[in-house]
């Protein structure tokens, strides 16, 4: 098999050429992209509706390593959404169905199951182990301990959200502050709401395709994260109301008196830890 030299030490099979060819053919990405692309270790939090696009496009991208927790299995009702899970599959632990499916889409990309909940005694282990973590979790508890433990590690959190027929998206690192920007997600939501007050997917609904728009642009700020291609998405948040067909772009600055990221703060109040 032949090899194309991309950098010292770093190099692609003639396979790899052709099957990340879109890719390389991108002046922004290129053969030094793709590379960077294959080393990577992204943590996917949520095997649901925005997890589904988020792994399926990242195993297709080459990503080198993908992680998935979830401790939940495949149910019916998830179908409608959760397309990377099959009826065949019901009843099978999500992270299982979903490594079956990246090995049919990429057998190359390495899958770490993680068939759990992110809780406090083991979010800061896990992510520690990945560059970028996606937040596709459907509970505001899991939210609030995903971006402590990123900030705390000093990662990368693209992070979306969905209800409805609306979404949001944007990228959180404060670790990568250089003078006003980068703020971290409680800079934009201090607390999470009080419990009953926001209705879940399960009690308010969601359009399917729904999760496959957000997660699709999750995806694409992860690659764009760790290519170093374009804008990254940090300092804004993108809120999208799909009756209207509307995208809305929002600055988002640091808050001086943030619980996490200020100067001030005192991690030990948080509730996350």
């Amino acid at each position: 098999m032949g090899l194309v030299a991309i950098e010292p030490q770093m190099t692609l099979t003639e396979i790899q050429v052709e099957r990340y060819a879109r890719h390389i053919l991108l002046p922004e990405v290129g053969g030094a992209g793709q590379a960077k692309i294959q080393r990577a270790k992204v943590l996917v939090v949520g095997a649901g509706g925005l997890g589904s696009p988020i792994i399926q496009y990242l195993a297709a991208a080459g990503v080198g390593t993908i992680g998935i927790v979830d401790d939940d299995v495949v149910d019916l009702s998830n179908l409608q959404r959760q397309v990377i899970h099959t009826t065949a599959r019901i009843g099978m632990l999500k992270v299982t169905s979903a490594k079956m499916a990246v090995a049919e889409i990429n057998p190359e990309v390495i899958i770490r199951e993680h068939p759990q909940r992110l809780v406090q005694d083991n979010a800061r282990d896990l992510i520690a182990q990945y560059d970028i973590i996606s937040d596709g979790c459907d509970n505001f508890e899991t939210r609030f301990l995903i971006t402590d433990s990123c900030y705390l590690e000093k990662k990368t959190l693209v992070s979306g959200a969905i209800l409805r027929f609306d979404g949001q998206l944007s990228v959180f690192k404060p670790h990568d502050r250089k003078d006003n920007d980068c703020p971290c997600y409680r800079c934009l939501y201090p607390e999470a709401p009080p419990p009953g007050s926001t209705p879940m997917c399960s009690e308010a609904g969601v359009l399917g395709a729904l999760c496959g728009a957000i997660g699709s642009h999750q995806a694409t700020e992860i690659l764009k994260e760790i290519t170093g291609a374009g804008e990254s998405l940090a300092g804004s948040l993108i809120i999208f109301d799909g009756l209207r067909t509307e995208f809305r772009k929002i600055k988002i600055k640091p808050d001086p008196n943030c619980k996490l990221c200020s100067k001030q703060a005192n991690i030990k109040d948080l509730s996350a830890h």
